[in-house]
């Protein structure tokens, strides 16, 4: 047992991390692909769609960034989800002034319904473009976004395109947390394999920017569909894949940022509301799949120091070296990609630990039915054992 954990297991962290290797510069080409469309001299009408509550902190950089767009035909619609701070009377003193902007007030969320998905539902009705794009309150929107983004959907045919926004980090526990789901996305995902099987879990999207055509988002029922959901944007993803539609995902750190979470205790919430729900809430899979994380990228250097203080004499120091080395290269090449600061790349381990934390707070909370978000308790998800 001791000769397979120090040496054995090595040899299989390397082949496994020199896989994941080949999968993320197989992803870093297609991320960009879509970028390399040649730009559309007619460009369709597009509703911007923003679901917005108590976010009195973005909710004017956002829209004014959207307002801003260099695009020749847009509507932006904001819907209120019954804030208890000053966005609505931010939204409403803007729009005041600023006819593309339409302020939906929320009603009172229906049981069962989880607010974002319901707000987007709502948002989508009254929506009159052939293309919705849903995004986030607390992004920022370079002026060039929209011709990108609808050229890039156009360009690759597809029915929804998402991607990946450049994320603001401010506190210590957003460094560590807030990039690990683009960062896992990048990893695992094999684009080249899931844009070409009909598995919706190889699919995945961003709520930060997601762009429909319009007749695929009904085709697929749309946000009423999965209102009841946390993760809205995977199940969409999901939907569209299923149903045998075309999704894809590309780079947009150059014109989408977001900070997601304000802190460290928003940042600890908000990935304890969704790490599990991101599996579907199936336990199995679930666990061995952070406890396979934490082995590939904690043991080895475990092993390390073991071998250091002489505790594990059947260690070579060479498979470490190259097995840690592979680890540093998994995050570090995804981070300068997606603009994440390249030193947090050598903190892994502290990375990984702290995900973990939260990983097994979220299934916790989940089996527990404590889990809560923005002020309101979210209704007990039922789970499976696979």
């Amino acid at each position: 047992m001791a000769e397979y954990f120090s040496h054995g297991l090595i040899h299989g962290l390397i082949v496994f991390q020199v896989i994941l290797l080949v999968v993320i510069l197989s992803n870093a080409w297609f991320l960009h692909r879509a970028h390399r469309h040649t730009p559309l001299s007619v460009l369709p009408m597009i509703s911007i769609l923003v679901p917005a509550r108590n976010e009195e902190r973005n909710i004017a950089n956002c829209v004014h960034s959207l307002l801003a767009q260099d695009y020749p035909s847009f509507e932006i619609i904001v819907y209120d989800d019954q804030s208890t701070d000053a966005t609505l009377a931010i939204l409403e003193q803007i729009a005041r002034k600023q006819p593309r902007l339409k302020v939906m007030e929320g009603t009172p969320l229906p049981e069962g319904m989880v607010g974002k998905g319901w707000a987007c539902a709502q948002l989508a009705r009254q929506a009159r473009a052939d293309l919705l794009l849903f995004t986030d309150a607390d992004t920022l929107h370079q002026p060039q976004a929209l011709r990108i983004i609808v050229t890039a959907l156009i360009g690759e045919k597809a029915d929804l395109l998402t991607g990946f926004p450049r994320q603001e980090l401010h506190s210590w526990g957003e460094r560590l947390l807030v990039p690990f789901f683009s960062w896992a996305l990048y990893c695992f995902n094999p684009l080249g394999l899931a844009y070409r099987l009909r598995i919706p879990a190889l699919s995945s999207a961003i709520g930060q920017m997601m762009l429909f055509r319009q007749e695929a988002y009904q085709a697929i029922g749309g946000h009423e569909r999965v209102a009841d959901s946390i993760i809205e944007d995977l199940m969409l993803a999901r939907r569209i894949k299923s149903t045998g539609l075309r999704w894809r995902f590309m780079n947009i750190t150059d014109i989408v940022s977001s900070r997601m979470y304000h802190g460290n205790r928003e940042a600890y919430d908000g990935f304890s509301k969704n790490l599990f729900a991101a599996f579907d809430f199936h336990l199995l899979g679930y666990c061995f799949a952070y406890l396979w994380l934490a082995y590939t990228f904690l043991e080895p250097l475990i092993i390390l120091t073991l071998s250091a203080f002489g505790k594990a004499p059947l260690a070579r120091v060479d498979e470490l070296a190259t097995c840690i080395g592979l680890s540093l290269l998994v995050w570090l090449i995804p981070y300068l990609d997606l603009h994440i600061p390249f030193y947090l790349a050598f903190l892994y381990p502290i990375n990984m630990l702290a995900i973990e934390v939260v990983a097994f707070r979220s299934l916790y909370l989940t089996l527990t039915g404590h889990l809560s978000w923005k002020d309101r308790t979210l209704s007990r998800q039922p789970w499976k054992w696979f």
